[in-house]
Formats: structure tokens, sequence, C-alpha cells
């Protein structure tokens, strides 16, 4: 048994702001932009707080956990400083049993949220849970019935509960659902069955009134990947989203079901030795409801993909370069929202604005929704000091971001970009990770968003997090 928790302690930090920008934005559409970046910090983050643990018993049981106290100071286009607090709990356990035939796992978590005074969107201060962020149970059906070798060409697990779901790279679905996964494999050939439902509490990805605190979506899907050559896994997948989404007040002249279809390609290996690649494409297919629309449905037909590399130098001080291309198809016809039914498609039978389920590194300052845009990231990170055995884990990195749309005149998921212009912007993000000793690290995020002329208010935007953990 091993048993780890975690307690972080945030530094203090400048507060860089630009002057009060022109209009203001749906509280919906704050939140949504806030939590983009709330869980882009966790995403970067949850590497250091993973825990292995070989099996080799019959029973092997985990628990663990972590404190945490983080401080972010940030400028969203309306307000030049808002500063927020975020103190957090988890605890988890894992219970493995039979060599990994049977696998049980759990994660509660609790999260409390303080903006200091005047800089609150919408609540100053809130909670979050206590949630089991995740619980689910697992069996291998061939170990468990003693079925055949874990080398036999033929393998299935099943999954059932609260977990993370992801299809292909990620960029169509990558969110937590409460799911049964089926994890198929016949010789090369891995098929993955999906049946899940989004969580209720899990913010809507249409951020009107009446919707977007919470949601209730059926999702159905099944990828099939080939993982026969040694550098290379090709995958195509089918996703249905079946949105059961009730309005809270109900409106009667408007209504919010989005139903969509995607269709994925892509792959993700090893080009050349230490030369990572991704790529995946989607078609969407499916029905929602137009700006003020409630007895008829539009048909959705968009598209999006996304293709990155990444290099890693075998040499000293261990350089790392990334280049992604991301796009997403817009419709012209949507002036006020890419992903919302009110303000959204008007006088047209066709939506061509892609909306999806899925995770992407878009810049932590404007952290825009992946619809009706194009982005370009190129980033890299090295160890400056690797020599020195204090600073051996001290590592530095940027990410440049390109912002453009697809349509001019339609809408991203920032209100405050009101102008008739393709050029968005663009967005320099800096990060700092140091590992002081085996359960001591410090990092820091700093964002800065320099707007374009699709915006009437030109304010450069700033976006600071930084944090101490303690791992024990």
């Amino acid at each position: 048994m091993r048993s780890s928790s975690v307690l972080t302690a945030a530094l203090v930090m400048l507060a860089v702001g630009g002057p009060l920008t022109l209009g203001q934005p749906q509280s919906g559409e704050a939140e949504e932009r806030f939590f983009r970046q709330q869980r882009l910090i966790d995403e970067q983050l949850q590497q250091q707080r993973t825990e292995t643990a070989p099996l080799d018993s019959l029973l092997d049981w985990q628990w663990g956990g972590w404190l945490e106290y983080y401080l972010f100071h940030y400028d969203d286009g309306v307000q030049a400083s808002r500063v927020v607090q975020r103190p957090g709990l988890a605890v988890w356990t894992r219970l493995r049993i039979d060599g990994g035939a049977h696998e049980l796992f759990a994660r509660i978590k609790l999260r409390y949220t303080y903006f200091n005074p005047g800089d609150q969107i919408d609540r100053q201060q809130d909670w979050w849970g206590p949630n089991f962020d995740q619980a689910w149970y697992q069996i291998d059906v061939g170990r468990a019935f003693r079925l055949g070798q874990p080398s036999d060409p033929l393998q299935l697990r099943a999954r059932i509960g609260r977990q993370s779901v992801r299809f292909g790279t990620g960029y169509t679905l990558d969110m937590p659902q409460d799911a049964v996964l089926l994890d198929g494999k016949v010789y090369d050939l891995r098929v993955l069955g999906l049946f899940g439902k989004s969580i209720g509490s899990f913010p809507n990805i249409d951020r009107s009134d009446p919707v977007d605190s919470h949601s209730d979506r059926l999702f159905y899907g099944v990828q099939l990947s080939y993982e026969g050559w040694q550098r290379h896994v090709p995958f195509v997948y089918a996703l249905w989203n079946n949105d059961r989404t009730d309005e809270r007040p109900k409106e009667w002249l408007q209504n919010y079901s989005y139903d969509s279809v995607y269709f994925g390609v892509g792959a993700r290996g090893e080009l050349l030795p230490n030369l990572n690649y991704w790529a995946e494409g989607v078609f969407e297919s499916g029905h929602s409801y137009g700006d003020g629309a409630f007895s008829q449905k539009d048909y959705i037909e968009a598209f999006g993909w996304d293709v990155g590399l990444e290099k890693l130098f075998n040499v000293p001080l261990r350089p790392r370069l990334a280049a992604e291309y991301m796009f997403a198809s817009g419709d012209s016809n949507r002036l006020y929202s890419p992903t919302n039914a009110a303000g959204g498609n008007r006088g047209t039978r066709e939506d061509t604005s892609f909306v999806g389920f899925g995770f992407r590194d878009t810049g932590m300052s404007l952290a825009p929704t992946m619809s009706n845009l194009h982005v370009w990231r190129i980033g890299g990170s090295l160890a400056p000091l690797e020599k020195i055995t204090l600073f051996r884990d001290f590592e530095i990195g940027t990410n440049c971001f390109l912002y453009h749309k697809n349509r001019r005149r339609a809408a991203i998921s920032d209100p405050l970009a009101d102008r008739f212009h393709g050029y968005v912007g663009w967005e320099m993000d800096y990060f700092i990770n140091w590992r002081l000793a085996s359960d001591l690290s410090w990092t820091i995020r700093w964002g800065t968003f320099f707007p374009g002329s699709a915006f009437s208010d030109r304010s450069t935007r700033h976006f600071l997090f930084t944090g101490v953990t303690w791992s024990f």
C-alpha cells in the first residue's frame, strides 16, 4: 500500500492589466472562458499528480490525495483586473484484485472559489463539491474468468462509472462522463464502444441562460484503431450526441436542443525517432435549433481538423519544439454566438458552425472555443540549467498562438470580438516548471493576448497563475 497527498500553496503575483474594454458579454460566456482556463491549468498539472504502482500481488490497495491553493490574476476584456483564490481538497483510492482482473477507483474533489470583492463574474464565492469526479469499476474479462493469457489475440475490458472519455486525439470528444466503455482487441484491431451520459453539473456547450448551468446529453459511439504497425496508430470513429437538456425556466418561443453526429478519421505516432505527430479530421452532421426557432430544426453540416508535430532532441538542455494547426468551420449567419441557440443561426436551414466536445490548448488568456476559427500554435521548452543538481528539473517554455476567423462576419466564443473582420489576434504564453526535489515543485503560467481587427477594443489581456506543490 502506498499513499500520497498533495499540498499546494500559491505565490504572490503582480497585477498586470489593460484598460476596460468596450462591450459587456453575458455572464455565461465569461464563465465558460474561465472554465476553459481552469481546465487548461488542471490538464497541465495533472502529470504531477499521477500515481502508479506495480501489480505484484493478489490485492493492491493505494490511497492518497492532495490539498491545493491557487491564485489567479487575469483580465477578461471587461474588467482589467480580477483576482481569484481557489483552495481545494482531493482524496482518492484504488483497489486492484487478482493481478488487475478487477479494478476500482474513486476520487472525491472539493473546491472553493473566491473572487476579490468587485471581481466576481456571477457569485463572489462558491463551493464545488464534494463530488466524485471519477468513480469506476473495471473488469478484464479474460483474466477474471481465466479465458486465456494477457497475450491472447482476443481481449475485452469493460469500465463502468464516472470516468474521462476520449475518442481519437480528443479533438471531438474529451470530457468526463457517467459511461460504460467496452475496450476490445481482436489481434491488432482495437474496438472501443461508448454508452455515456454527460455529468449534470458539467458546463453546457450552449451558454444560453436557460441551459448554461447544466447538461443532459447521451453519447453513443464506436472507434476502430489498428495497432499492428510499430510507429503508427490510425483510427476511425462515429459518435452520436442526443441532447435532452431541459430549459430552466421554460421558453416557449425558443428551443435549445443540439443533436449531432461526428465521423472522424486520423492517426498518431512517430514519423522519425523522437518526431511525434497527430492528425484528426471530423465531419459533423445532425440537427439544431437556430435563433428564435421553436418548431423547426436546422441541418448541421460542419467540419474541423487538427494536425501537429512535436520534436524531442536528445542533446544537452533537452530542447523540445512543437507546431500545431487547428481548424473549426463557422457560419456567417451566426452573428452573436458560434455555439448557442439564442443568438445563433439565423435566416437559413443550414448550420455550418462546428461544435464539438473535445479539448485543446487554445491559449490561456483568450481561451477560445474551437468554432469558426483557424488557430496556429508554435512552441518549445528546454532545461537550461540541467547540469546543476538543484536545477536539473527546471524547465522553461513558451507557446505562440495566431487566431483568424473562418467566416469574418460570424461570431467567435468571445463576444467582445464585435467587428466583421477576420483577424482575431495573437497570444504569447510562457511557463516555468521547477521540481526542486522529489516532493516539491513550483510552476508559473503567464499569457498575454493582443486583440486584432475583429475587436473594437484593442487593449491587451493578461492571465497569470502560480503555485507550489508539496507531495508526500
